[in-house]
């Protein structure tokens, strides 16, 4: 099978997604992609990251660089976030548009915190993300920030067709933003609401774009693929904390090594109050929700 002359390769991905679907055959495409897309050299990954850097030179006139950092060894990626703390500032949720060069028009939100009232407790169907963020918090509620949940089962990665998202040995699920046909199954799969879908060519102003990027995170997407947060990949795999744990104001937002005994999210693992969004789905998430008290 090869790619006919002038086609790109996700328009050549669409349509041989759309006739292995159309054939509801036993091919099993996804594993047929993924391993070729893991068959690329070093010398390939470079060609595309250089393509990729000189393509964002001349969009937003300034040097973009586009790492490849793996995952490490021995690391396995959590968060947990301390209700008791949230006061609903949203300051993470533009905290993360600006870290992850989201689109600002129209405008594309990774992370959405929920205004919920304490009467009714956890009670997403009469919860709000539009509030007023400069009088809280407010009385009588409270807040329940929401974002991709880095699911140990997920189920968007079960139903990509063509292989597009994965999830990476330290716990990431990722999305390669040229294998994504933007069919949307995950978003549908996703019962967190966390996957976004360009339906037009993202706009981030020059002077706004964040330089420092990753292949499978936070570089310039094109219209028509899907995004959402993958816990600042290009920051934490340095060894750096997430731009929303980083200008949370009240230390309300923990991140860290689940495998390190010793570190913060295994304590609150051990000693607080711990639960999980929709656990009856068996996602298996990998963001914690706790009260300090």
């Amino acid at each position: 099978m090869s790619c006919e002359p002038g086609l790109s390769r996700r328009d050549f991905m669409c349509a041989v997604a759309s006739c292995a679907v159309a054939a509801c055959t036993d091919v099993t495409h996804t594993s047929f992609f993924r391993d070729r897309l893991r068959e690329l050299s070093t010398a390939d990954i470079a060609a595309i990251v250089a393509d990729l850097e000189r393509e964002y030179r001349e969009r937003f006139g300034k040097e973009v660089t586009v790492g490849t950092e793996e995952a490490m060894d021995g690391v396995e990626f959590a968060y947990a976030l301390d209700l008791s703390r949230c006061v609903g500032c949203r300051r993470c949720e533009y905290a993360c548009i600006e870290e992850n060069n989201q689109s600002r028009d129209p405008e594309v939100h990774w992370i959405r915190v929920l205004e919920m009232d304490k009467d009714k407790g956890i009670d997403f169907a009469h919860a709000t993300p539009y509030y007023d963020a400069e009088e809280v918090p407010r009385p009588g509620h409270f807040y329940v920030p929401v974002a991709c949940q880095q699911c140990r089962n997920p189920p968007c990665v079960k139903t990509c067709p063509v292989g597009a998202t994965w999830q990476e040995p330290d716990g990431i699920t990722v999305i390669d933003y040229d294998w994504c046909i933007g069919c949307r199954c995950c978003m549908s799969a996703c019962p967190y609401g966390a996957r976004h879908y360009n339906w037009s060519e993202p706009e981030i102003p020059k002077d706004e774009v964040n330089t420092d990027t990753h292949i499978l995170g936070n570089r310039p997407r094109p219209r028509g693929v899907v995004e959402k947060c993958t816990f600042c990949i290009h920051r934490t795999r340095e060894g750096l904390y997430p731009a929303c744990v980083e200008v949370c104001p009240t230390g309300s937002r923990k991140f860290g090594n689940l495998l390190d005994p010793s570190g913060e999210i295994r304590y609150v693992l051990e000693n607080k109050r711990v639960f999980v969004l929709k656990a009856e789905l068996n996602t298996r998430p990998r963001f914690y929700y706790f009260y300090g008290v």
